[in-house]
């Protein structure tokens, strides 16, 4: 399997339409990059579920997926499954996020979501961070959107296991969804994996990027 690293890692930026999106899309890789680098500086920003149980499950999980990261969260009030017709409120939110954080690394949506929500924002992230490196999470879903991915973070064991436990204690309010379960998120990784070689992994979209291949 093909490696390529991303260099020094100090900040980086975490996206999602909804409460639990970057958990489920993201968190095994935020618990691989904040136990490899202490102290890492994260910038999350949700854009629904501000001033309910949502943003206070949000809270708590993002602090255990984050384990000594100096964690800045946001979460919004705009409505759920309402992007395209709160498109400026969107644009906004980014653009003040873009304001005041130069990440080495942005963790969002893919573009190709089949969720209107999820893909909206995906398409936001490219028009503030156009610099940046942009990795595409994905959440399995009844819409049968899964693709071919470009990038893989192999996971150990035990971390795909803890990310599974954090999600079931975290986000008590999704788990009557049938899709919400140990199954389907070990299963994925578990195929993730089988695709890099590794035991267990995340996969990322990756729509750009720039090599550094001289001196």
């Amino acid at each position: 399997m093909i490696r390529l690293g991303a260099g020094p890692l100090e900040r980086v930026v975490a996206v999602g339409a909804h409460c639990d999106d970057i958990a489920i899309g993201a968190g095994a890789t935020l618990l691989t990059l904040c136990q490899a680098h202490p102290g890492l500086r994260v910038d999350a920003l949700v854009l629904t579920g501000g001033g309910t149980a949502r943003e206070q499950e949000e809270a708590a999980a993002l602090t255990a997926f984050c384990p000594g990261a100096d964690l800045h969260l946001t979460v919004l009030k705009l409505a759920d499954g309402r992007l395209p017709s709160q498109w400026d409120e969107a644009k906004a939110a980014v653009e003040e996020l873009r304001g005041r954080t130069d990440p080495d690394l942005v963790l969002a949506p893919r573009t190709d979501d089949a969720h209107q929500d999820h893909r909206g924002l995906a398409q936001l992230i490219p028009t503030a961070f156009r610099d940046h490196l942009v990795l595409g999470y994905e959440i399995v879903k009844w819409d049968g959107d899964l693709g071919r991915m470009q990038a893989y973070q192999p996971l150990s064991t035990e971390t795909a296991e803890q990310k599974v436990r954090l999600l079931q204690e975290h986000y008590p309010s999704q788990r009557h969804r049938p899709w919400y379960d140990r199954e389907a998120f070990l299963g994925l990784a578990r195929i993730r994996g089988i695709e890099c070689h590794a035991r267990y992994a995340e996969a990322f979209a990756v729509t750009k990027l720039t090599l550094h291949l001289g001196d």
